[in-house]
């Protein structure tokens, strides 16, 4: 009995103790000397170099986190919000603070030509960037997965202009991106600033995705594509088959390479654009975007000499069509069962495909609002090698899309 009573003296002591350091602390007590004090017994030496006027504790379980999460640079690159000891290990540029109270740095990863991308966010970019490049040959950088559970790669054309395709046949014949190790992609050049593409990555994490820019001849070449990768499970991946992945109610879809003045529609194309269907909605309608450079609308220029008033073309998926002067047999845009919005009565049947010069589910010179009730809603754009002589300056394509409520008869 006597050794209990002795040990919760003791414990009742250390109480007080405690209660004490506490009470200095809150009451902002000073002393004298910091030197043998309770502070060096809880701190170490570090508190002495805190000013007196300064020594305040913060709240015990405050805790600032910096991780990986991203941000954004003041001057617009996305990156990972971390230690800035971190950042400058990891090979990273400092690009601002984050973190809420500057506990961090917005960390940049660049890469270039023989260069590994293994963080994410990570920015491909030419030599001498932000300076155009004007070399030739192969520019590659290998993109390792963080994890084997990534999926896909998000690839953001921030910038991206090299060498255009040929007048002729629009081939990609001197500069070229390329994608491989991934799910198929389309081989692009010219200007495509602001487009992106997401490529499957496989399962597992040995196989590698290298992304290419070959590049021959003089060209005065800038890009600066971001190479996001995204988690199996995560909501941002796209659907299965889809080169383009768009996630809102309204927006714009757009070929590559695509200018209403100089772009030319890039030859050897077969890729899925996909929108993703929001809750409510059960239909969408399409426009042609507005063009403001031209005294006709070349938003929308598929197949046809574009110098010339072009209508529309439709059809072309097998049967009489495939004989018809107004099929689309050889470029075309696939649109699942769409009609003319404006029809009333509708129509009673509906295309799949169209092309032409003119943007409409009917064939004629007038353009119209095209809609369609199939879900996913999902556009397909094939091109073949041929342009001349019959196909002359074709822009490609520009549609304005808008998601349509299920009360609107859908």
């Amino acid at each position: 009995m006597a050794m209990s009573n002795l040990k919760r003296t003791h414990w009742m002591r250390s109480v007080v103790v405690f209660l004490c350091a506490l009470s200095l602390v809150s009451g902002k007590v000073r002393t004298s000397s910091y030197s043998n004090s309770w502070r060096d017994l809880l701190f170490g030496s570090k508190w002495l170099s805190v000013a007196p006027r300064e020594s305040r504790f913060l709240p015990i379980f405050t805790v600032v986190p910096v991780g990986a999460s991203g941000c954004a640079a003041p001057s617009g690159e996305q990156g990972n919000c971390m230690p800035s000891k971190d950042c400058l290990l990891r090979s990273g540029i400092p690009g601002g603070p984050c973190g809420g109270g500057g506990y961090g740095v917005c960390c940049i990863f660049l890469q270039t030509c023989g260069g590994i991308i293994r963080e994410n966010s990570t920015y491909f970019v030419n030599p001498n960037h932000p300076d155009v490049y004007d070399g030739t040959g192969s520019c590659q950088v290998t993109v390792q997965k963080l994890h084997p559970d990534i999926c896909q790669l998000r690839l953001d054309l921030d910038m991206f202009s090299i060498a255009p395709p040929d007048p002729a046949n629009h081939l990609c014949n001197q500069d070229q991106l390329l994608v491989s190790g991934g799910s198929p992609t389309p081989t692009i050049c010219g200007s495509s600033t602001g487009d992106h593409m997401y490529v499957d990555a496989g399962l597992g994490q040995s196989n590698p995705i290298v992304l290419s820019v070959i590049t021959s001849g003089t060209f005065p070449r800038l890009w600066r594509v971001r190479v996001t990768q995204i988690h199996c499970g995560s909501i941002s991946r796209a659907d299965q088959g889809c080169l383009q992945y768009y996630t809102a109610i309204s927006g714009r879809v757009r070929s590559f390479n695509f200018n209403s003045v100089s772009g030319r529609q890039l030859s050897n194309q077969d890729y899925s654009i996909c929108i993703r269907n929001e809750r409510n909605f059960c239909g969408i309608q399409y426009n042609a975007c507005a063009d403001m450079e031209n005294n006709r609308s070349r938003s929308f220029t598929i197949s046809g000499n574009s110098n010339n008033p072009v209508g529309t073309m439709v059809g072309g998926g097998g049967g009489s069509f495939a004989s018809s002067p107004n099929a689309c047999t050889n470029d075309w845009l696939m649109m699942g069962c769409i009609r003319s919005a404006d029809r009333i009565p509708p129509l009673p049947g509906c295309e799949d495909r169209v092309c032409g010069g003119t943007f409409s589910a009917e064939a004629g010179m007038l353009a119209k609002t095209v809609q369609s009730s199939v879900r996913p809603f999902r556009l397909y754009f094939h091109t073949d090698g041929v342009e001349a002589p019959n196909d002359i300056d074709n822009r490609g394509f520009c549609l304005d899309y808008v998601q349509q409520p299920c009360t609107n008869g859908f």
